[in-house]
């Protein structure tokens, strides 16, 4: 488990600056690009709307590229990734880097085979704003040995700190490592962020849902680590006001959306 020395800050809902930009997202309703995982497009375009964000799932490797440099955010998830899918994924990653939209990796199961780890080395090089994994995928990343169980992870987010640490100073990327505390890092400051519920990892595809709202957030706060962070307190404090409100996965899923919706409205 990291050390108090080497967790900057802890950040729960509720935070002024986080419900700031709460309310800002829901006044700009940014464009929010978001490609493949056919398994996640639909609680993801949900998440997206009870935010307040506009998205778009445009995934046709003709139409990617002028699409990105029309969105305010990117979300790359290579969940139920094709070598059709891979092609546009690219195209929509050169192309974010080339005109500057800032972008979310999600690299789904990476490590499970050589072909998903040669995608998500590949778009890697375009420089994602945020890479957002569990303890294992993040592990993977890092070279190390994450235990990976297909999109599950077998590894504890406290073990993958030091793994994000390293990857967010070689890439230059924000590392966000999902779990029962989220960390979230620069390469220097490390932020936890605990809460939520652990029913949240017994529905498809919520997970996926959060690096959508991590790319929401991004035209809205300028910053890669505050809007890593803002989404993953957001989504902690929906998990659990939709546990109390639920009595199983399905009527958590409902109860999820709600929740999302109707925070920062108390």
């Amino acid at each position: 488990m990291p050390s108090a020395m080497n967790i900057t800050r802890t950040i729960q809902w509720p935070d002024e600056e986080i419900l700031a930009f709460l309310r800002e997202l829901r006044e700009r309703t940014p464009l929010t690009h978001y490609i493949s995982n056919q398994v996640a497009a639909n609680i993801t375009a949900n998440v997206l709307l009870a935010v307040g964000a506009s998205p778009a799932m445009v995934i046709s490797s003709n139409e990617v590229e002028g699409f990105v440099k029309m969105a305010q955010g990117l979300l790359i998830n290579i969940g139920t990734i094709t070598s059709r899918d891979e092609r546009a994924m690219l195209k929509a990653a050169a192309s974010a880097h080339e005109a500057g939209t800032p972008w979310v990796l999600d690299p789904v199961a990476v490590g499970i085979s050589e072909y998903r780890t040669r995608v998500s080395n590949d778009l890697i090089a375009f420089n994602p704003s945020i890479i957002r994994g569990n303890a294992s995928e993040i592990l993977s990343i890092s070279g190390a040995f994450g235990g990976s169980k297909g999109t599950d992870s077998t590894a504890s987010s406290t073990d993958a700190v030091d793994a994000a640490r390293y990857i967010a100073a070689k890439t230059k990327s924000v590392v966000a490592v999902s779990g029962e505390v989220d960390y979230i890092t620069d390469g220097e400051s490390v932020v936890a962020v605990p809460g939520g519920n652990v029913i949240m990892t017994r529905v498809t595809a919520i997970g996926c849902a959060l690096g959508a709202l991590m790319a929401a957030f991004l035209p809205v706060t300028g910053d890669a680590l505050k809007s890593a962070v803002a989404a993953s307190a957001v989504y902690a404090a929906a998990g659990e006001r939709a546990f109390k409100n639920s009595k199983g996965t399905g009527s958590f899923a409902a109860a999820f959306l709600d929740a999302l919706y109707l925070l920062g409205t108390e």
